[in-house]
């Protein structure tokens, strides 16, 4: 994550500079996120079919092979936009593998270790964006791509050594019928069974918020030039939400699980609402309060993610959460990509606001519907916590 990261900054950098658009630098960023709209319905299911600690190890180490090339500084740019491409498309059976296997490795302590896995992140995100645009700066972008190259073959070194063997379930039975029916069906079963689930549905919905509140990372490089700063302050306010995040994740630990079950709909609505202060045009220290409060309030995720993870049928976990997953990535990508194009015409602080308000709006729907999926009734339905 923390190499993603560098490579993410490096590329929206280098288009900002070279073309002082707002939107081609969002949309850069945005590319990284977008092809999860067809990965997980395409790739997920590999996860439920093989053994889930090759699928990681096979997805970092062609992800490394893929970085690598894109390292290479006589690559075309538009190679390296295609290179990208094909790499996020191999993040969804890695993510669903991972995601599949923590419930079986885990049991009882598994929202506990979502947390721990969450916070993990949280910080590598703090970590990457705070040295990013000074990694960048001193050694450049192709450099930084080879040090994201690295770090996935590091990860698919520690999975192989770390984790032992977890064969997938037995697979459902499948109706007799030709070669692209039976792949459809596999395709399919992770949106037909969330679809058919009213609480599986609602907590995506709680998840795919995360559309509203990417913006502000999206559009971080020229929201610091809109204010007049640059360099490291650009990774500061692309760490601060992430920050905040890590502190609401650990906050949230304290608290009983039926609480923090009954507090998803308000938090929902509290990672948004902070953006609406960027109507008043704030500047470098309102902006980070304003960030790192909204981050506070997205640690909901983890409980959320957790909780959908436990309420998925086994048999098709990881399909399930590859949907999941796909939707709430994809929908960053979205969000990333309208929140660019606004910031041509509304500035970058506007497009931000406009991104927090449409999300406080769209939250406060999602919170009303949890509140009637009964989260007392769910939390009894969940195995009990270590």
């Amino acid at each position: 994550m923390i190499g993603d990261q560098l490579a993410r900054v490096a590329l929206s950098i280098l288009v900002f500079q070279r073309t002082g658009s707002a939107a081609l630098s969002a949309g850069t960023y945005a590319l990284s996120m977008l092809p999860a709209l067809v990965s997980g319905a395409l790739f997920a299911w590999l996860a439920d079919r093989f053994d889930r600690r090759r699928v990681m190890v096979a997805c970092d180490v062609l992800r490394a092979a893929l970085v690598s090339v894109m390292a290479i500084p006589a690559i075309p740019l538009g190679v390296v936009a295609g290179l990208l491409v094909v790499v996020q498309l191999v993040e969804a059976p890695f993510s669903a593998a991972q995601g599949a296997v923590l419930p079986e490795m885990l049991g009882r302590r598994y929202e506990a270790g979502q947390a721990v896995q969450q916070i993990t992140g949280q910080l590598s995100l703090v970590l990457g964006f705070a040295v990013a645009a000074l990694v960048v700066t001193d050694v450049g972008a192709h450099a930084a791509l080879g040090i994201d190259a690295a770090t996935f073959a590091v990860s698919a070194i520690l999975i192989r050594a770390g984790i032992a063997p977890y064969p997938p379930p037995p697979a459902a039975e499948v109706s007799v019928g030709s070669r692209w029916r039976r792949l459809w069906r596999e395709v399919g079963a992770g949106a037909v069974i969330v679809a058919g689930d009213r609480q599986l549905w609602t907590l995506v919905w709680l998840g795919w918020l995360a559309l509203f509140t990417v913006v502000p990372e999206g559009l971080a490089v020229p929201f610091a030039q809109q204010i007049g700063v640059s360099g490291g302050w650009i990774g500061v306010i692309l760490a601060a939400e992430p920050a905040g995040a890590v502190v609401g994740a650990m906050l949230l630990r304290l608290v009983p699980r039926i609480w923090r079950l009954r507090a998803l709909g308000l938090l929902a609505v509290g990672t948004s609402l902070p953006l609406l202060g960027y109507w008043a045009r704030p500047g470098l220290a309102a902006a980070l309060v304003l960030l790192v409060l909204s981050g506070l309030c997205s640690g909901y995720q983890v409980t959320a993610g957790a909780t959908f993870v436990q309420l998925a049928p086994v048999a098709v976990r990881g399909r399930a959460l590859g949907f999941a997953r796909t939707g709430q990535v994809a929908g960053q990508g979205i969000g990333v990509v309208l929140g660019g194009v606004l910031a041509q015409t509304a500035g970058a602080a506007g497009a931000i606001a406009w991104a927090g308000t449409a999300g406080a709006l769209v939250a406060l729907a999602a919170a009303l519907t949890w509140s009637r999926r009964h989260p007392d009734t769910i939390a009894a339905a969940l195995p009990a916590e270590a």
